[in-house]
């Protein structure tokens, strides 16, 4: 009787440790931190809008390494292309005549709605796939677990912090209501390999209501392959 006893207060002891190995939230969070310790990798993001959608973002491919060097090529909303090459808070970005500039020639006069607050927008706001599925798990109210993907509905916080474009710290932020969403992810041998978050809500502008959906897709490629080529002229912007 007394070794039964024993060892039901070893389970009770070990319990909390084991809950924690196998919460879906911590899982996924440990499958993001172990692609943000691989040496490179890269991915491709794409958003889906209705056809009714005001704006129709591009397609965009990005690449990243350990030691803080990203890549990004984005399709904006007018079928263009903007590249930059981003490290900490210094970055290289080629304007639409192909040429390098610095992020604060890139940005000069952000603070008016135009191209350059676009910019300043992306780059303040620029985050690897590895540290955004993270978040999003912090933004969830559960995960649960069927084979290999994890899925859940975001907090409705989280949904509305997801569903407007963010300006530079101190610009307007639109108002947003009844903001909801669901997030999946993928993980292989502990691994994040894609997630999609689905997004749901009204944007406020003034008195003007807009309903909003988008769903955007980021798979994860190239683990441990990938390579960044800095052209010459972006790294003396950078530096």
């Amino acid at each position: 009787m007394k070794r039964i006893a024993l060892l039901s207060i070893g389970v009770l002891l070990a319990w909390p440790a084991i809950a924690a190995e196998t919460n879906p939230k911590t899982e996924v969070a440990d499958a993001a931190k172990k692609l943000a310790a691989q040496p490179n990798y890269s991915w491709k993001t794409t958003v889906t809008v209705p056809e009714t959608a005001m704006f129709r973002p591009g397609p965009s491919e990005g690449k990243t390494e350990k030691d803080g060097l990203s890549w990004m090529s984005i399709t904006t909303f007018d079928e263009n292309k903007m590249e930059f090459y981003i490290k900490g808070d210094k970055a290289a970005v080629k304007n639409p005549d192909g040429v390098w500039q610095s992020k604060a020639e890139a940005t000069e006069g952000a603070d008016e709605f135009g191209p350059a607050m676009f910019v300043a927008g992306l780059l303040d706001n620029f985050k690897t796939p590895a540290v955004q599925a993270e978040e999003l798990v912090g933004k969830t109210k559960s995960l649960e677990k069927s084979g290999e993907a994890y899925s859940g509905e975001l907090t409705e916080e989280g949904a509305k912090g997801l569903l407007v474009w963010r300006p530079r710290a101190g610009g307007w932020t639109p108002e947003v209501k009844g903001a909801k969403g669901t997030v999946k992810f993928w993980v292989k041998d502990g691994m994040l390999t894609k997630f999609v978050y689905s997004l749901e809500g009204k944007i406020v502008f003034g008195d003007d209501e807009r309903d909003i959906s988008r769903t955007t897709t980021v798979e994860i490629k190239d683990v441990g392959t990938t390579k960044i080529d800095l052209p010459e002229e972006a790294k003396k912007k950078m530096s």
